[in-house]
């Protein structure tokens, strides 16, 4: 066994040296690595994170701001309008006249059904113009029957929306 050692002793030195050169190219690199990651955008590793913890700081206070400008948002929405119905007709076919559909009620309401229905009546000579408040979808005056259908269909309208 001693004569199988020293034949390839030579062979095992040189093994060895080829490790410890390529551990030392192996510490080289990395610790070249470790250079370049400490120092960063910034010059050192402390001074990248300062500016990571920065940046995330305003992304929270951006955030923040960002939810409160939505909820703000969210609730003028609520309150907008948000369904339209119009009914045309002509108030006087009873009559035997005619002159096609003029005349027109118009229903604008919020999510909560809320608003006003406008009429608006032609005749020959004159016109005139009407507004009732609706609240909570329950009119505040007495509607007629095409102010009902204009608020229905403002109603459908949201629904179809949704």
């Amino acid at each position: 066994m001693h004569s199988y050692l020293t034949t390839f002793a030579p062979y095992f030195a040189f093994a060895a040296c080829i490790l410890s050169l390529l551990s030392l190219l192996f510490v080289l690199l990395v610790s070249r690595r470790v250079e370049d990651i400490s120092a960063g955008a910034h010059g050192s590793l402390e001074k990248t994170l300062d500016t990571l913890l920065k940046n995330v700081s305003e992304l929270q206070t951006f955030r923040t701001e960002l939810e409160f400008y939505l909820k703000h948002a969210e609730s003028r929405l609520r309150t907008s309008v948000r369904g339209i119905g119009v009914v045309r007709y002509n108030p006087f076919a009873s009559d035997g006249s005619s002159g096609g559909n003029q005349s027109f009620a118009i229903a604008f309401l919020d999510e909560s059904h809320s608003g006003v229905v406008f009429s608006a009546l032609y005749a020959r000579d004159r016109v005139g113009v009407y507004a009732k408040p609706i609240e909570a979808g329950i009119p505040l005056f007495k509607l007629s029957e095409e102010e009902g259908q204009a608020i229905t269909k403002a109603k459908e309208s949201m629904s179809e929306k949704k």
